[in-house]
């Protein structure tokens, strides 16, 4: 995917043509449904008003949950459905882009005996929904309790004092929801699909839609069997006979040193509450993400939702319970909100809203999926396929994407042979030797800037096969650079550099 390969398929797209499935929205559920269309022989084009992963699906915590939360709850089936498609992404389709992280509950006097009982049921219900899920052990091992000593290795900044060891369980975690989003898409291009970012869909019906090329301002009405509307929070603006109560998680970015080499999730137990938790954990470019917050966000809904000063608080008081020296806000490098699409009900508290999602067949409008979360993209996409299927009476072949590995899917002994760097081979999987090869050229072997652990030929690559087109593609979502404002400014003139010479 890059530029020339955009321009061709827009004309492509303005001269006519059959249209299956016409998706609206480039997030994590957007690019399933394109490569899940596109992989049972449909012609789909996929549209996309800003670049990939622009909202939602670059602010999420990063994690492949397995659904302990909606258990706890009472929500079996999500549950279920969470775990079983965590295993699909670290076990077949993801193993380049997944791996297990260590989830450490630090078991200090203000985990009274309940609520220790109370987690470690939980991880042991994890334990069967593993199983149950068809995951193995040596994907995701079981849990366990740990001593002192093992939990302060793990986390090592946490309370020594009172510390009487830990509650550990396994879960699932991505290199980064936004790569996760890119590889997705070029799985889909791949199979045939259009992807077009910079293209905004002003108005939907069931089969047709206006669009417009934001980069030139060409305007152009297309025709499709189906149109799918998979905008996330901004679904009911195009589509307005749903309703949506958006609610806002939050994050702060660190350095890894203000965590003192942290090396797996740590988990702290929020007061008053039997299923949530505040978790920090290691993450891309030597930081950590600490979150989540889970706030009501009514109003406009903006492209990119900030953090307010209660929600920042709220994570460093509740983090700050179990360790030694307490995180201040002069330790924060950046920070990151994100809006989940949740229907609205008559709930009082969107934490109490079912994670399921929904997909919506209002006569005369598109087919709308809102709800669910980044871990069950996969099945979303095949029940939003499934209903396009249904309602245009398409040929099409049956759902196959628990099977399709994606865009430099690799593990085990073939994942050694690749020549490149180990942190090349965890962004790009067996592309990696595409990257190192770009790396052959002197200019392209540096860093973006000094001590900053991603090279020129990231960048080069992210243009020419990623469908980068503008720095803030380069550094807010094929690398996730933008986050600490410092790296920001000392790489764009590497990003610049980058488009230039494209």
């Amino acid at each position: 995917m890059n530029a020339a390969r955009r321009v061709r398929e827009l004309r492509a797209l303005g001269d006519g043509g059959p249209i299956d499935v016409l998706v609206v929205g480039g997030g994590i559920t957007g690019v399933g449904i394109a490569l899940d269309a596109a992989a049972r022989g449909l012609r789909t084009v996929l549209v996309e008003r800003h670049d990939l992963a622009f909202g939602t699906s670059r602010w999420s915590s990063k994690l492949v949950h397995g659904g302990l939360r909606y258990l706890a709850s009472g929500g079996v089936g999500i549950a279920h459905e969470s775990a079983v498609e965590r295993g699909v992404l670290l076990q077949t389709t993801a193993p380049h882009l997944t791996r297990p992280v260590p989830q450490l509950v630090p078991l200090l006097p203000e985990v009274g005996r309940k609520q220790r009982a109370l987690v470690r049921a939980g991880f042991v219900a994890g334990d069967v929904l593993r199983r149950t899920a068809g995951t193995s052990d040596a994907a995701l091992p079981r849990s366990r309790r740990v001593a002192a000593a093992e939990a302060l290795r793990l986390a090592p900044t946490v309370r020594r004092n009172g510390l009487g060891g830990g509650l550990l369980a396994w879960d699932g975690q991505l290199v980064d929801d936004a790569r996760l989003v890119v590889t997705v898409a070029r799985t889909a291009a791949a199979y045939g699909a259009s992807i077009l970012t910079r293209v905004e869909a002003t108005s939907l019906t069931d089969t047709t839609a206006q669009l417009r090329d934001t980069l030139t301002g060409e305007t152009l009405t297309v025709a499709a069997r189906a149109v799918i509307n998979a905008t996330g929070v901004w679904a009911d603006e195009l589509d307005p006979s749903i309703a949506l109560r958006p609610s806002r998680g939050t994050h702060l970015v660190f350095d890894a040193a203000a965590f003192g080499g942290l090396t797996a999730a740590l988990t702290v137990p929020i007061p008053g509450s039997t299923s949530r938790f505040v978790f920090a954990f290691p993450a891309a470019h030597g930081r950590v993400y600490l979150g989540l917050t889970d706030e009501d966000a009514p109003g406009p809904v903006p492209d990119e939702p900030r953090p307010t000063d209660a929600e920042i608080d709220f994570l460093l008081d509740t983090v700050n319970t179990v360790l030694r020296e307490p995180l201040r806000r002069s330790d924060i490098r950046g920070s990151f909100a994100g809006l989940r699409p949740l229907l609205r009900t008559d709930t009082d508290s969107t934490a109490d809203i079912s994670r399921e999602h929904a997909v919506l067949r209002n006569p005369g409008a598109p087919i709308t999926v809102v709800g669910g979360k980044l871990t069950t993209y996969r099945r979303m996409a095949e029940d939003a396929v499934d209903a396009a299927v249904a309602r245009a009476g398409l040929s099409a072949a049956p759902c196959s994407t628990t099977r399709i590995p994606l865009v430099g899917a690799v593990s085990g002994a073939t994942r050694d042979r690749i020549e490149a760097s180990p942190l090349l081979i965890e962004r790009y999987g067996s592309h990696a030797a595409d990257v190192a090869a770009l790396a052959a050229d002197p200019t392209l072997a540096e860093p973006v800037a000094p001590g900053i652990d991603v090279l020129r030929a990231e960048f080069a690559y992210s243009v020419a096969h990623e469908g980068a087109l503008d720095t803030a593609d380069l550094l807010d979502r094929r690398t996730r650079l933008g986050l600490v404002a410092a790296d920001r400014a000392a790489a764009t003139p590497a990003a610049e550099s980058a488009l230039a010479t494209s």
